[in-house]
C-alpha cells in the first residue's frame, strides 16, 4: 500500500496525517504545557514553543528519512517491527482512553528533572510526551511503505503540518484551557486513543499475517 497510490486515492494521503496527528494529541499535552511552563514570562514561553515544535519536526524527519535504514542495521524485519509498533500503539491508546499519559510518554522522575533545569522545551515535552516511541514507530512503518523520496518528502511535511499545529495549540493553550475545560480534553484524547487503537490492530495483523503467512488464508 502506497502512502501516494492507490485507491482511495485520497485517504492513502490523508490517512498517515491523520494517524501522526492522533498520536502526538497536542490538545492532550495542553494541561503538562500549562504546568511545566507555569512562572514562564512571555519571551519564555515563546522559546519553549518554538523549541517543541522544530524539535517534533526534527524527530518525524529523522524517523521518515533514516527510521528503515537503521531497522537494516540491527537487521529487524519490518514484520517484527510493525507488531512491536501496534502493542506499543495498544497501550498507548489505552492509556489515552483513559485519559492519562502512560508510562511510555514520561515518568515522575522525569517531569521533576525536567522541571527543575527549565529544560522541559524538549524532554518531556518533545520527547517522550509529544514525539515518542508511538510516534517514531508509525512514521518508521509508513516510510518503508513510501521508500521513494515523493512519499518521504510528504512524510517530512506532515511533520511540518505537526509542528504547526503543535505551535498553535501550545500558543493558544490558556485559551483552550477555559474554553474547552478538562474534561473537554478528555474527551478529545479518548476520541484519539480510539484512532490509534484501530491503528495499532491493522499494523499488528498486517505484521502477523507477513511473519505467519497462513492467518491470512
Amino acid at each position: 500500500m502506497s502512502l501516494i497510490g492507490g485507491a482511495p486515492h485520497a485517504v492513502q494521503w490523508v490517512k498517515p496525517l491523520v494517524a501522526l496527528l492522533a498520536i502526538i494529541n497536542p490538545l492532550g499535552i495542553v494541561p503538562f504545557y500549562l504546568a511545566l511552563t507555569e512562572g514562564f514570562n512571555a519571551a519564555q514561553r515563546r522559546r519553549t514553543i518554538i523549541t517543541c515544535a522544530t524539535s517534533s519536526f526534527l524527530v518525524i524527519a529523522i524517523s521518515a528519512l533514516l527510521g528503515t535504514r537503521i531497522l537494516q542495521f540491527f537487521s529487524i524485519s519490518l514484520a517484527s517491527f510493525q507488531v512491536g509498533a501496534g502493542l506499543l500503539l495498544l497501550i498507548t491508546a489505552i492509556g489515552m482512553l483513559n485519559a492519562a499519559p502512560t508510562a511510555l510518554r514520561s515518568t515522575p522522575e522525569e517531569m521533576d528533572e525536567a522541571s527543575a533545569s527549565q529544560s522541559i522545551a524538549v524532554v518531556p515535552l518533545t520527547v517522550p510526551l509529544l514525539t515518542g516511541p508511538a510516534t517514531i514507530s508509525t512514521v518508521i512503518v509508513y516510510a518503508d511503505r513510501n521508500r521513494h523520496w515523493p512519499g518521504l518528502l510528504v512524510l517530512v511535511f506532515y511533520g511540518v503540518v505537526a509542528a504547526l499545529v503543535i505551535a498553535l495549540c501550545f500558543r493558544a493553550a490558556e485559551s483552550i484551557a477555559s474554553l474547552v475545560g478538562k474534561t473537554g480534553i478528555n474527551i478529545m484524547t479518548r476520541l484519539m486513543g480510539l484512532l490509534i487503537a484501530a491503528l495499532s490492530v491493522e499494523l499488528m495483523s498486517d505484521g502477523l499475517i507477513k511473519l505467519f503467512p497462513g492467518l491470512g488464508h
